[in-house]
């Protein structure tokens, strides 16, 4: 099968750090060589990948300071890919919205993977292209309203062999929180867990410019290089070793998360996650084994004295058993064989196939 992979600009693949969207495409992009298939990535220049690697721009958006219109690279991109569509048996897209007046245009089929959430701006877009073939990284995600032709849910994955077990927690004992600095992401609130227990906290992320002035109003002055500790963004190796030291991993988010890499992360470390139920948490972690959910400060306050009876081992296999990449992989080749099967059934456009089922869960 010839595949077109479409990932952002923003980021290289895979990322060197933060960057759950590219980390995922980069695993998958992979893997799909691996298992034979013809795969092209479209990611920026400096991206590492199997497949055959084409760019317009040297290296990650987020990277060059000479970049001031990011729109426009994302443009040049869409356009390099959809010029030679026709060499592709399918594209699949990871850019969100930006690819699907791109898609109508042509008789190569796209698949969206949806990575994001719906705001009442790009909600238009997607109502537009609705008949176009999506693809959910959560239930949760879904917007059902929308009448979109979703294909299947195929949860995120990650390579769990680079992932070191950490079987118990180091000493002195602490609390982690791993992610980007954000209201959304709740780093405020792992703040307020970590004070109110009396729990030192270790927080390691990027801070976005738009977050600039959240985290220096909120969070900043909090830091004391203490009790709340702020280490910068992290690379793998880092997290690996901050979440896998820690009692638990702390997911305090305050929006309705797509799907949460970070949960997936401190699992298959050994470490339990505290988490809001909101969005797939509930789908990600298993209330009572390998976390807990709860719905409020103090609830995640009272779950922290209830880590222990929770088997680090446990966290690890059940990643193991539901989100490898392998796993992710064989969910999304079933996807692309549903749409090729169905590719020209009615006036050369896609059937619907909306379905509420899970591939490969």
């Amino acid at each position: 099968m010839k595949i077109a992979q479409v990932a952002p600009l923003w980021e290289r693949v895979p990322p060197p750090a933060y960057g759950g969207i590219e980390l995922v495409v980069g695993l998958l992009t992979d893997e799909l060589v691996r298992r034979g298939h013809e795969v092209t990535l479209f990611a920026s220049g400096d991206s590492i990948s199997l497949a055959k690697l084409k760019s317009v721009h040297p290296r990650a958006l987020r990277l060059d300071p000479d970049v001031k219109e990011t729109g426009i690279y994302e443009m040049l991109q869409l356009a390099s890919v959809y010029d030679i569509a026709d060499e592709f048996d399918i594209i699949h897209s990871h850019m969100g919205c930006a690819s699907l007046p791109y898609a109508n245009l042509v008789n190569t089929p796209t698949v969206h993977t949806l990575h994001g959430i719906f705001t009442p701006d790009n909600q238009k877009m997607f109502q537009y292209a609705k008949r176009q073939p999506f693809v959910s990284i959560s239930q949760a995600q879904r917007e059902i309203s929308l009448g979109l032709n979703y294909t299947a849910t195929v949860y995120n994955g990650i390579d769990i062999s680079s992932y070191k077990f950490h079987p118990e927690p180091k000493e002195p004992p602490y609390l982690a929180f791993l992610g980007r600095i954000s209201p959304e992401k709740g780093t405020h609130l792992a703040i307020a867990i970590a004070k109110q227990s009396g729990w030192h906290l270790k927080i390691a992320g990027k801070v976005d410019i738009v977050d600039l002035d959240y985290f220096e109003k909120e969070i900043e002055p909090l830091v004391d290089g203490e009790k709340i500790e702020y280490l910068g963004e992290a690379n793998h190796q880092q997290k690996n070793a901050l979440m896998g030291g820690a009692v638990v991993t702390l997911f305090p988010i305050t929006w309705r998360e797509p799907f949460g890499l970070v949960m997936v992360e401190s699992m298959a470390a050994g470490t339990p996650v505290i988490a809001m139920k909101l969005g797939s948490t509930s789908e990600v972690i298993a209330d009572g084994k390998t976390g807990f959910l709860c719905n409020s400060v103090a609830e995640c306050v009272s779950a922290i004295n209830k880590v222990a009876e929770l088997d680090r081992y446990t966290c690890r296999q059940y990643v193991e058993n539901h989100f490898s990449f392998q796993r992710m992989t064989d969910g999304y080749e079933e996807v692309y064989r549903q749409i090729l099967q169905n590719k020209f059934a009615k006036n050369g456009h896609i059937r619907s196939t909306v379905t509420s089922g899970i591939a490969r869960i």
